[in-house]
């Protein structure tokens, strides 16, 4: 049967915990990641892209939805809260004739929410409450059982390397490298692209775990940082508090020198296994004959603190947990004349920015509930209005935390302790020297519209056109999983 050749196919690359910083392409200097570096010359890298609830759940509701967290409900992280959004990114594409499906992590409640893909080939990872929920593996996770199989074992797991699925110890991967979760879920978007319909446009979204612990990447990657010179730790000069001794039973937290440089390397090596990984799609694209056709789109649900200002994971206003690497490349149809290949754009974009961008490459109405837009407007040059600024939060108990930036500076708010910072993160992209007490007219400045963003809020983090401290927090708002406008 013919192909249709006339709309362009969408391959969407999201992976999870990935820091914004960690790319060859833009100067790391110990990250190898050759191949997006291809991808990133024949598109456009967005320097300042954010996550603006920076955790696995909140971040997945701005991208499916294209809501920012004031509107899609998810504030924080929270478990267990059925997604029923009117509106999705996988539903409209699909609506529009697209093939639609994921590969790897949706993070969403129940387990099997297509969230309007025509298929999921689920693989979350090690999620607690969805296997104290249902011990039946094969009910919320596709790759286990197809481990099991491979190895034809009764039982396998892919935590048995031994080490937590949020903790910074280290274990080279315990079978064979094309049975790790991250090949596989390279191997199932492949074996898409062979039992797709042909006569439709593809949306394909490949959803990998990694580099989110566990630390556990094949021995060769992790052989390749062994004897590389790591740059050292940030630590501001405004840090308090010292590293964390633990974040939960399977989370351990290593603190001498050797284990978190160890640590670090385990992380660049599962971005590089990515990275490789990524490649064999791309090569796939190519033999399918459809590779000149599809428009590819990288980036991160989130990054990762990785001992930065003695902090670990995400949810935090710094840029190591809330920056994310973001690339786009378009087919060569679209002229080289108007989208500027292998340039760097510094506007502040966000998560919520990738549903319309994808309705506009695939030629369709943009919902009008969303609160993103088309990036292509940016990167042609077209919008000279683009957003002023972004507004992020997370709670996090004592470190619950509302932040603002223009990709440029950044004013951070803790919503329990009153505490200020200001960073200029154009100069000190590490955040190193917090600025607040020299520039209290910058300060206002940026409490001003962080007031705008609060002032209908629920929690009533504003009276009088003030901030008010010790608001009771909360993970999620009223209507998370359905979604407010």
């Amino acid at each position: 049967m013919a192909e249709n050749n006339e709309r362009t196919n969408i391959l969407f690359v999201c992976v999870d915990q990935w820091r914004g910083d960690c790319l060859s392409a833009t100067g790391h200097t110990v990250v190898e990641t050759p191949h997006l570096d291809v991808i990133a010359e024949q598109g456009v890298i967005f320097t300042q892209a954010y996550s603006a609830c920076p955790s696995c759940i909140a971040a997945r509701a701005s991208i499916f939805t294209g809501f920012a967290p004031r509107h899609n409900g998810f504030v924080g992280y929270r478990d267990g809260v059925i997604w029923q959004y009117p509106t999705t990114l996988a539903g409209t594409l699909s609506s529009a004739g697209y093939h639609t499906q994921c590969v790897g992590k949706m993070h969403v409640y129940p387990s099997r929410n297509l969230m309007g893909f025509h298929n999921v080939v689920l693989h979350d990872g090690y999620l607690h409450f969805a296997r104290s929920e249902q011990r039946e593996f094969g009910i919320i996770d596709d790759y286990i059982p197809w481990l099991r199989e491979k190895l034809g074992a009764s039982y396998a797991d892919y935590v048995d390397t031994g080490i937590g699925c949020n903790g910074y110890v280290v274990r080279p991967w315990v079978y064979d490298d094309m049975l790790h979760p991250t090949s596989w879920v390279t191997t199932q978007g492949i074996d898409f692209l062979r039992r797709r319909d042909p006569t439709k446009p593809f949306f394909l979204m490949l959803s990998y775990h990694r580099p989110h612990p566990p630390l556990d990447p094949p021995r060769y990657y992790l052989d390749l940082y062994m004897q590389k010179e790591l740059p050292p730790i940030p630590i501001g000069n405004w840090v308090e508090r010292g590293i964390l001794t633990h974040r939960g039973i399977d989370s351990p937290v290593p603190r001498g020198k050797e284990q978190i440089d160890h640590a670090r390397r385990a992380y660049y090596a599962q971005i590089t296994h990515i990275d490789n990984q990524i490649n064999r799609m791309i090569m796939a694209l190519h033999e399918y004959g459809v590779l000149d056709n599809t428009a590819v789109l990288f980036t991160s649900d989130h990054g990762d603190m990785l001992y930065d200002h003695n902090h670990l994971a995400k949810s935090m206003p710094f840029d190591g947990s809330a920056r994310v690497p973001f690339i786009l490349r378009l087919p060569p149809k679209y002229s080289s004349e108007v989208y500027r290949r292998g340039q760097s754009i510094s506007a502040p974009v966000e998560l919520r920015d990738i549903f319309p961008t994808f309705c506009e490459i695939a030629g369709i109405d943009t919902p009008s509930s969303l609160d993103g837009t088309s990036l292509l407007s940016l990167w042609s040059g077209e919008n000279q209005q683009w957003r002023e600024y972004i507004h992020g939060e997370h709670t996090a108990g004592d470190q619950s935390n509302h932040w603002v930036t223009d990709g440029r500076e950044k004013y951070v708010w803790y919503s329990q302790t009153g505490k200020e910072m200001l960073f200029d993160i154009a100069n000190d992209p590490y955040e190193m020297y917090d600025i607040s007490r020299e520039n209290p007219q910058k300060i206002k400045y940026w409490q001003d519209k962080l007031i705008q963003e609060l002032n209908d809020r629920e929690e009533g983090f504003i009276q009088d056109n003030k901030l008010i401290v010790g608001r009771p927090q909360k993970s999620t708002l009223s209507y998370a999983g359905k979604g407010i406008k």
